[in-house]
This record gives structure tokens, C-alpha cells and sequence, in this order.
């Protein structure tokens, strides 16, 4: 594997993600920001912000595994949430331990949380980017 996750001593341990991702491999993937759309375009979960995020993460998947990777390259997420407030919090970490348990991860990369006003549809409660590094 290329990606090793660490959260190095003087770093406070979140238990959601590490701080810190190394990157040893030789292909630099950027993923788009992903909504919560099946293969037809299709909103999964509206009004659920748990399954969009597991949507989002599943595409990241798929993404992936269409260049020769997995969610195990990934090296950075960086999370934009329609509306964030605190108390979602439950319903984010929902959706993330579901995809992540679909997708056979294990610790998570290091990810920026943001909250915004709008995405590209009234539907999108979601978008996640990824970054990954491939051997």
C-alpha cells in the first residue's frame, strides 16, 4: 500500500480521522467532488444527509477502482456540507461508517469538514473530494 496514516505525538487523535497521511506511491489521483448520484444520475437519500454521505463515499469507490485503486489510496477528503451545524455531526459519521464498512476501509485519511450555502442542486446535502496516491 502507498498510503500510511498516522497521528504523530503532540497531534490531538480525533478517532473519526488521522492527521497525517505519507504517501509513498508514484500516481497522483484527484477525484471531483462527489454528490450523492447512483450511475443514472440519481439522487440517493434526499432530505438524508447519512446516505448521501455514503453515496459520496461509495463513489470515491468506484472512482477509484476504475483506475486501478481503492479507498485505501485515498490520502485526503475534503468534506463540503450544505447547512453544517454541530448537531449533524451523528448523521455525518452515520453515513461514513456505513461506506467505509461497504468499502472494507479501515482508519480514515485526513479530511476538512466545510460547511456551505448551496452545491450544484437543491437535492446535494453532500460533496466529497478525494485525493489519492497509487503505487
Amino acid at each position: 500500500m502507498a498510503i500510511t496514516l498516522v497521528d504523530p505525538i503532540g497531534l490531538p487523535s480525533t478517532g473519526v480521522y488521522r492527521q497525517v497521511s505519507v504517501a509513498t506511491g508514484s500516481k497522483l489521483v484527484s477525484i471531483a467532488g462527489q454528490v450523492a448520484w447512483d450511475a443514472d444520475g440519481v439522487t440517493v437519500g434526499e432530505g438524508d444527509l447519512a446516505a448521501q454521505v455514503e453515496q459520496c463515499y461509495l463513489n470515491i469507490g468506484t472512482a477509484l477502482a476504475g483506475v486501478g485503486g481503492s479507498f485505501a489510496d485515498v490520502t485526503k477528503l475534503t468534506v463540503y456540507v450544505v447547512d453544517w451545524t454541530p448537531d449533524r455531526m451523528p448523521q455525518l459519521l452515520a453515513g461514513i461508517s456505513r461506506a467505509t464498512e461497504r468499502l472494507g476501509a479501515t482508519a480514515a485519511p485526513p479530511a476538512s469538514l466545510l460547511g456551505v450555502a448551496a452545491l450544484d442542486v437543491p437535492e446535494h446535502l453532500v460533496e466529497i473530494e478525494a485525493t489519492a496516491v497509487l503505487d
